[in-house]
């Protein structure tokens, strides 16, 4: 009998191999398809994620930022308010010494004191409100008196009995006025001007409150 000679070295023919078939690479296919899918949505949602978080940081940041200045802004308010009172007392003091004719050099000291101290407050960002003349408004003004006028509109500020002031945007003092109303008829002059009577800052509020 024959033998046949068999090469060591003899490769297997290519045709004995499973080859792989397209029923079993698309299943691949579109699961590596569906995995590149959720991990791009997985970047878009910690993207957005990390775009939110930052953003409320800053915003955060901004916010601690205003109210450490709103509070160093305002922290002076109240000693402020306290010493209102004394520029009070030196404008009378001003006035009195004129009506009774103190002497100049006294006077000189006392308008020297007032500007200085004005001066100072005004280097801490107050300022005095204008009223006199000015429409009555209850986010300023607090209405002591209405007095009925024929030479200026009604509801015009017409006496000044207390200065208001602002520290930079803020309302600190309202200004204490007397106020112009319609000249009443000949038979409602009785009732005089407390029967008209005007709303005033702290009226709105407590109204507001209610």
């Amino acid at each position: 009998m024959e033998e046949k000679d068999v090469q060591p070295n003899e490769t297997p023919n290519e045709e004995s191999q499973p080859q792989p078939t397209q029923t079993s690479v698309v299943p691949q296919l579109d699961e590596l398809t569906q995995k590149l899918a959720d991990a791009g949505k997985q970047i878009e949602y910690y993207k957005d994620l990390l775009l939110r978080k930052a953003a409320e940081f800053d915003n955060f940041k901004k916010r601690s930022e205003n109210e450490a200045t709103s509070h160093v802004k305002y922290a002076k308010a109240d000693v402020i308010t306290d010493l209102l009172p004394i520029v009070d007392d030196f404008e009378r003091s001003m006035k009195l010494s004129k009506d009774r004719r103190e002497s100049e050099a006294f006077l000189k000291g006392v308008e020297l004191i007032h500007q200085k101290l004005l001066k100072f407050l005004e280097t801490q960002g107050v300022r005095p409100l204008e009223s006199l003349g000015k429409e009555f408004d209850v986010q300023y003004h607090d209405a002591l008196l209405q007095v009925p006028r024929n030479d200026v509109p009604p509801h015009t500020v017409i006496e000044e009995v207390e200065k208001g002031y602002m520290l930079d945007d803020r309302i600190i003092r309202h200004a204490k006025v007397v106020v112009s109303t319609a000249p009443l008829d000949h038979g409602n002059a009785e009732q005089g001007s407390a029967s008209h009577p005007m709303s005033t800052a702290s009226d709105t509020k407590k109204a507001s409150e209610k």
